[in-house]
């Protein structure tokens, strides 16, 4: 069972599909929500979720105070989730955050948007090879705001992420098997 851990929306039950996707495990997304909120990054952020599957990390997002969500999910199936699961979160939170699921690939959703995002959350599948992560995360430096925070999810196995140049890594964080690579635009990249 999938739920949102904190915030308004708090324990709400979120749709997964039954496959094609790997959920956050909760403990995760608990441990991550707690160093974003640390870093001050979550509150009144733009937030990107790429492969957003079910749509868990950037709902969890909005329900602990971001100020707006877009969602990128390829699959029909579960940008369809998505969909009502954000329609389930935003009614339990009673307001109107804007939360948008772009059914769409991330590339292509990243090379036609002119937005700016603050927080961008990428939980690629495990098929996603390297050269095509390293192509999503050049083609997300012009999406970024100056001062946004990237955190991409991995298996633990796999090597750390290929930076563009404008992307520099900030810190790592293992959680068991899950690795969690945070970066910054590279002015404000900081060392490990």
């Amino acid at each position: 069972m999938t739920r949102v851990i904190g915030g308004r929306a708090r324990s709400i039950v979120l749709e997964v599909p039954a496959s094609g996707t790997r959920p956050t495990s909760d403990r995760v997304r608990e441990s991550l929500f707690g160093a974003l909120e640390s870093a001050d990054a979550v509150r009144s952020a733009r937030v990107l979720d790429l492969y957003a599957g079910s749509g868990a990390l950037g709902l969890e997002a909005v329900s602990r105070g971001a100020e707006s969500a877009d969602l990128v999910e390829r699959s029909p199936r579960a940008s369809s989730i998505a969909r009502r699961n954000a329609a389930k979160v935003i009614k339990a939170m009673r307001e109107d955050v804007p939360v948008r699921v772009h059914a769409s690939s991330v590339l292509s959703f990243l090379r036609s948007t002119a937005q700016a995002f603050d927080l961008v959350l990428l939980d690629p599948p495990y098929d996603v090879g390297e050269p095509e992560l390293a192509e999503v995360l050049e083609a997300l430096v012009p999406a970024l705001s100056e001062s946004a925070v990237v955190v991409v999810e991995r298996a633990s196995r796999s090597a750390e992420p290929t930076w563009p140049a404008g992307l520099g890594p900030s810190r790592s964080k293992r959680y068991g098997d899950t690795t969690m690579w945070w970066a910054q635009p590279a002015a404000e990249s900081q060392s490990r």
